[in-house]
């Protein structure tokens, strides 16, 4: 979605896949978007060549895998990760150093079909950046900005990075616990107090780690997400994928232990994600 909607802007886009997917990746993104349908022509390499920013889109459980595309740190000029989680800044930080790597996040429901073949499933798309990048990403995003995302600047990179996850962490654990939509957890009574409990955990340790937040505010905006999302934890463990548990709720967790926060529904929560991957587990090889 990103390479697709940078590449519709003029930008020269390079694709960065699996070796054994280059010799029949196609050579144009197809974006069936909110924002509007796009078909645009790409690159495709196995590594990482020399760019003025290279975008991280893989799942915190494929990082490790991806970076080894990265032959040379030095052909990256700029690293924006758009990973899950907060762990994986100070990671890279320690890899490639402080000043190259541009914490970042984004907010969007999207998924990809088949090779070059994306849907932007959600309404909105929200870009959040780092204020250390504004120099050299300002004219992309206000790029993106004309196409329909919604970008930002954030000063400090504790609200940043935690500003996603206080809600993307208890939206992923409740539905994939619960096994329902958005909408099945906003509507339910248990599911909807597991949430906002959720909620309030993760925005105290988040407090703790130096952000900015208004609780009441992220309680409010989680209870107005669009009923028929849902979250790619849930959609992961339904197809049987590694999810990215300990990247989303791991830092909740070794955050309130660490801050002597007690976070008792997100370790329930996380139980129960636990829980109903055994049982699509079980159910995979009972088939």
């Amino acid at each position: 979605m990103v390479g697709a909607n940078l590449a519709r802007n003029g930008a020269s886009v390079t694709l960065v896949v699996r070796r054994e997917s280059i010799e029949h990746y196609p050579k144009q993104l197809h974006l069936e978007s909110s924002f509007g349908n796009v078909d645009v022509p790409v690159a495709t390499a196995v590594a990482v060549p020399p760019v003025d920013v290279l975008w991280l889109t893989t799942k915190a459980t494929e990082l490790d895998s991806a970076l080894a595309a990265l032959h040379n740190p030095e052909d990256a000029g700029a690293i924006v990760p758009l990973l899950n989680g907060v762990d994986h800044i100070a990671a890279l930080r320690s890899r490639y150093g402080a000043e190259r790597v541009i914490p970042a996040t984004i907010a969007v429901e999207s998924e990809k079909i088949a090779p070059g073949h994306v849907v932007h499933r959600s309404r909105f798309a929200r870009l959040s950046v780092a204020a250390s990048g504004e120099k050299l990403l300002r004219p992309t995003l206000d790029s993106l900005q004309k196409i329909g995302f919604d970008c930002r600047f954030v000063a400090d990179d504790p609200t940043l990075m935690w500003g996603k996850l206080v809600m993307l962490g208890p939206l992923a654990l409740t539905t994939t616990a619960g096994d329902r939509d958005i909408g099945g957890v906003q509507s339910d009574a248990v599911w909807k107090a597991r949430l906002e409990e959720c909620v309030r955990e993760s925005c105290a340790v988040a407090s703790a780690e130096g952000a900015k937040l208004d609780v009441e505010t992220i309680v409010a905006t989680v209870f107005k997400m669009p009923g028929e999302m849902r979250s790619s934890m849930q959609k992961d463990v339904e197809q049987g994928k590694l999810p990215e548990l300990d990247a989303i709720a791991g830092p909740i967790l070794r955050g309130g232990q660490q801050h002597g926060i007690e976070v008792p529904t997100t370790k329930l929560l996380v139980t129960g994600v636990e829980q109903r991957m055994a049982q699509v587990a079980a159910g995979k090889r009972t088939a």
